[in-house]
């Protein structure tokens, strides 16, 4: 008898088969929150990648509260430094990946979720974080991201950074 992996194979089970690949590539946004990320947003972008897209929100982390009005279309900006749409890039998007500094406020992270949740799209959080941060100063990061990251992983390294968005096929 043969086993079911002969079987398989057989000219009669071929119709079976399905002749698309695998999988389509992700089409992957990744956005630094604050100053402190941007760097390792910029360090991540000049490594090979299947779609993903960097940016930056850093801007909005240095407008003080009332101080102007805000609009989403005006402060997201690639790393060439060109203004960008949030709602344009979050409508081609599979994934955001926000990427914050533990310490940093993130907040960023609110409007950037609720572009991402009426687009239906799903996000992910990763905090740049070390041995020397405390709890409360993680916290204080953490608190902004927690309602808007599907998955909120606190990372030690940048290059776990790396290995997280090639896990998630950026």
């Amino acid at each position: 008898m043969a086993s079911q992996c002969a079987v398989a194979t057989l000219p009669e089970e071929a119709r079976f088969r399905i002749e698309a690949p695998n999988s389509r590539p992700r089409t992957i946004k990744v956005i630094a929150l604050d100053c402190l990320s941007e760097r390792s947003v910029e360090r991540l972008a000049n490594l090979e990648w299947n779609g993903a897209t960097f940016f930056t929100a850093s801007a909005f982390s240095v407008i003080a509260p009332g101080e102007q009005r805000f609009s989403v279309d005006g402060w997201l900006k690639d790393l060439g430094g060109r203004t960008k749409d949030l709602i344009d890039e979050v409508s081609t998007a599979d994934l955001v990946v926000m990427v914050a500094a533990a310490g940093e406020e993130g907040q960023a992270a609110s409007i950037i979720g609720e572009a991402c949740s009426l687009k239906r799209v799903t996000t992910t959080a990763l905090v740049l974080s070390d041995a020397t941060v405390s709890e409360e100063t993680l916290s204080r990061t953490l608190a902004p991201l927690r309602p808007w990251a599907l998955m909120l992983v606190v990372a030690n390294e940048e290059d776990y950074v790396a290995d997280m968005l090639a896990s998630l096929r950026a």
